[in-house]
């Protein structure tokens, strides 16, 4: 069984010189391939990477993200922002709160990061300096909280993870609703905490608090977009629309908010925003093909079964091994992308967690609550240098610094849905 060390060691190495992870995965699956089955190589790779990639649902992947750069171009996400801190301003930390909400709802508009900790960011971070509020709260509560576009549907990480796994993306989108409510409230929660401990880090807004008429007022300018997710959302769930029929419609509902409710686009912008999205799909969509050439291979020599073999085999409890397994993910996703993560471990854990029992929609789940961990820790936390570039008077120390307590909040939280699988997997089981 060496050739599969040869293979892992070569994919290592290609990414450690630099090459493309698309490039690495594919380059490396071949290799293996080869190996084991010499000139039928070129025979089988071609066969996973297209075999991968003609998929329907994966339609979903490119107008979702083209839904959310729609939607990203529009002052939704600033508009969100302001909508919830006049709603909460009577809270100490309240401006630290809002941002915690407006960045949950933003995600479900964008279903990307990134663009959650941008939107928000630009104006939330100003603003909270200028108040008074510490740096490290400013930050660690931009930072984190962006993550949740990860979780919170539409998810470009589920359609990735429905894809790799066969698991269906409506429940997917459906499972993640709860633990994104869940972890929103956490982070939540631990900025009252700490601003109740520590007043000096959150001062009292001074002035008469706003009226319900201007509180009422600032719902203008996001009841568009919330309404589209909505119905996008409610379509999935109804089963009136699959998930790539609802991200069609929600594609066309962004298109028609950005040019015809906030006058937002112009033809050069419409183009930019057309070559971002393909730019970005296409390298996903090269990922995800290029690490079926990878996993299939290790599938041929067997290896997810021999790693579920060899962890089953040191009779520790199941608990044990998912802790093992989250802490080795958490370590990944620090060296790793997201979604190269979830498209190289998916063939080889996905195994092991049906033979200790457990569903693959509850793993997905899991998966992307630990990739939310991942996105926000050095060297690869995207969110972190996405903040350092829309708040060019952060430095990128100071933001590695704020974001250490509200890496901790997401870790309980991780283990409490880890530990008890029945909590994320409820409401699926309604519907």
């Amino acid at each position: 069984m060496i050739e599969p060390v040869i293979v892992v060691i070569a994919l290592i190495g290609l990414i450690g010189i630099g090459a493309p992870i698309f490039l690495a995965l594919g380059a490396s699956g071949l290799l293996g391939f080869w190996m084991a089955r010499g000139s039928l190589a070129f025979f089988f790779a071609p066969t996973s990477f297209f075999g991968q990639l003609n998929a329907f649902e994966l339609i979903a992947l490119p107008l979702f993200i083209l839904m959310g750069n729609l939607l990203g171009a529009t002052p939704v996400g600033k508009n969100l922002f302001r909508a919830a801190a006049l709603w909460l301003q009577w809270l100490r930390g309240g401006l630290a709160i809002a941002t915690v909400g407006a960045s949950a709802i933003f995600g479900a508009v964008s279903g990307v990061s990134v663009a959650g900790v941008a939107a928000v960011g630009s104006i939330a971070v100003p603003q909270m300096l200028e108040r008074g509020y510490s740096r490290g709260l400013a930050a660690g509560s931009v930072a984190s909280s962006g993550a949740l576009a990860m979780l919170i549907p539409p998810s470009v990480p589920f359609i990735i993870y429905g894809a790799v796994s066969g698991v269906s993306v409506g429940s997917l989108f459906i499972g993640g609703i709860l633990p994104g409510i869940a972890l929103a409230a956490a982070l939540s929660l631990y900025i009252y905490i700490r601003v109740r401990l520590k007043p000096e880090q959150a001062p009292r807004e001074e002035g008469p608090a706003p009226a319900m008429g201007e509180k009422l007022r600032s719902l203008a300018g996001i009841w568009h977009a919330l309404l589209l997710v909505a119905i996008v959302l409610g379509s999935i769930y109804t089963g009136i629309a699959t998930p790539s029929e609802a991200a069609a419609f929600g594609a066309l509902g962004a298109f028609v908010i950005a040019a015809l409710v906030f006058r937002a686009l112009t033809w050069r912008s419409f183009g930019l925003i057309l070559a971002s999205s393909v730019k970005v799909s296409s390298a996903i969509l090269l990922i995800i093909g290029c690490a079926k050439i990878f996993g299939d291979y290790l599938n041929l020599v067997r290896v997810p079964e021999l790693v579920a073999e060899s962890l089953t085999s040191t009779n520790l409890p199941n608990w044990g091994i998912l802790v093992i397994l989250m802490v080795a993910l958490i370590l990944l996703g620090m060296l790793v992308d997201a979604v190269s993560l979830i498209v190289v471990t998916t063939p080889i854990l996905l195994p092991l967690i049906q033979t200790l029992g457990y569903d693959p929609l509850w793993f997905g789940i899991i998966l992307v609550m630990n990739l939310e961990i991942a996105v926000v820790t050095p060297p690869v936390g995207l969110n972190l240098y996405a903040l350092r570039g829309v708040c060019p008077m952060l430095s990128v120390e100071e933001i590695v610094r704020s974001i250490v307590p509200f890496v901790a909040v997401q870790f309980v939280m991780l283990m409490i849905f880890v530990l008890f699988p029945g909590i994320s997997l409820w409401l699926p089981s309604l519907l």
